[in-house]
């Protein structure tokens, strides 16, 4: 009797739930003409660790590339829309999804629009690489930013599938097709084609922040060995324009747009048809998406153990 009424509440909770995110995204859709005529400043949020495409609802813990380019390319698409503040909440993830955000937000400042970056917890890594393409760059004093670099992770597992009685055998077109298989070493030759790709990628990482800058990218390459800094750190090495939160980024889209320092506000926030704490309820294994499980792609994110950043950091006189 009991199991059959907490599954009762359960469900009743999660159809309560799944009315209440339809009507407000039915609202958040209509609000995007908020302030008709005048303009706005429309919010889109990037919460969770970036992939490319889009994220399964029920992996909270990680945001697809495209549901924030769709949003971007809506904002890009409504003449009401000046200016675009896009909130960052983010460890980084995959160097193609932050690619594909950056570029969209690229295209975005083309079509004439103003962005700005606002930074939460955390916008490190990936994330920051879509930030540096941002016409303004806002951080909380404690925010965790930075982490430019690139990391690739494989695993051998030879002595545990022994312990387990587990024998491999592989079938292969060429020697390099299970490169980074658990089940042997990675030879020499493995070793210098992943640290090419990771070179290739790093570069690639180093050019984009100096362009988005508007730095020179020897001195990026002087901050970019992967640690992390504060948001106060990052704006001394010129990482970050101003330290303030939402409210301070949305003040400052608003005077880069001619809307004034207290303009209409619009959000195109990505929401999730099943909230996360039903989904938490419902799915306790589920990953968390801020630290991803290493696999083939290649990965921005910030190390879980964060390095300090005094060796570059001088406070201003």
């Amino acid at each position: 009797m009991k199991k059959k009424l907490v599954a009762a509440l359960v469900i009743g909770a999660v159809a309560c739930s799944l009315l209440a995110t339809l009507v407000v995204a039915a609202r958040v859709g209509k609000g995007l003409g908020a302030g008709r005529g005048r303009g706005s400043v429309a919010v889109v949020h990037l919460s969770g660790t970036i992939v490319s495409g889009r994220a399964s609802p029920f992996l909270s813990g990680l945001v697809g590339a495209e549901e924030v380019a769709q949003r971007l390319r809506q904002a890009a698409r409504d003449p009401e829309v000046r200016a675009v503040v896009l909130r960052l909440n983010s460890p980084g993830g995959t160097a193609a999804g932050a690619q594909e955000i950056a570029r969209e937000v690229d295209r975005l400042r083309q079509a004439g629009k103003k962005v700005v970056a606002s930074m939460g917890d955390a916008a490190a890594s990936g994330a920051y690489w879509i930030a540096s393409r941002a016409d303004k760059v806002v951080a909380n004093p404690g925010t965790l930013t930075g982490s430019i670099g690139v990391i690739i992770q494989v695993q051998d597992l030879q002595g545990l599938y022994s312990k387990l009685g587990i024998a491999t055998r592989t079938f292969k077109s060429g020697p390099h097709k299970d490169m980074g298989s658990p089940s042997r070493p990675v030879t020499p030759e493995e070793e210098s084609i992943f640290q090419g790709m990771v070179e290739d990628i790093y570069a690639q990482f180093v050019q984009a922040v100096a362009e988005g800058r508007r730095m020179d990218p020897a001195h990026v390459r002087k901050l970019a060995d992967g640690r992390v800094f504060t948001g106060r750190q990052a704006k001394e090495l010129g990482l970050v324009d101003e330290l303030g939160d939402l409210r301070e980024a949305i003040r400052l889209a608003g005077e880069l747009s001619g809307l004034g320092p207290d303009p209409p506000v619009s959000e195109l926030a990505p929401r999730r048809l099943i909230p996360e704490i039903f989904l938490d309820a419902l799915f306790p294994g589920k990953p968390s998406g801020l630290y991803p499980a290493p696999g083939t792609a290649i990965w921005l994110v910030a190390p879980p153990c964060l390095p300090p950043a005094q060796q570059f950091y001088e406070p201003s006189r």
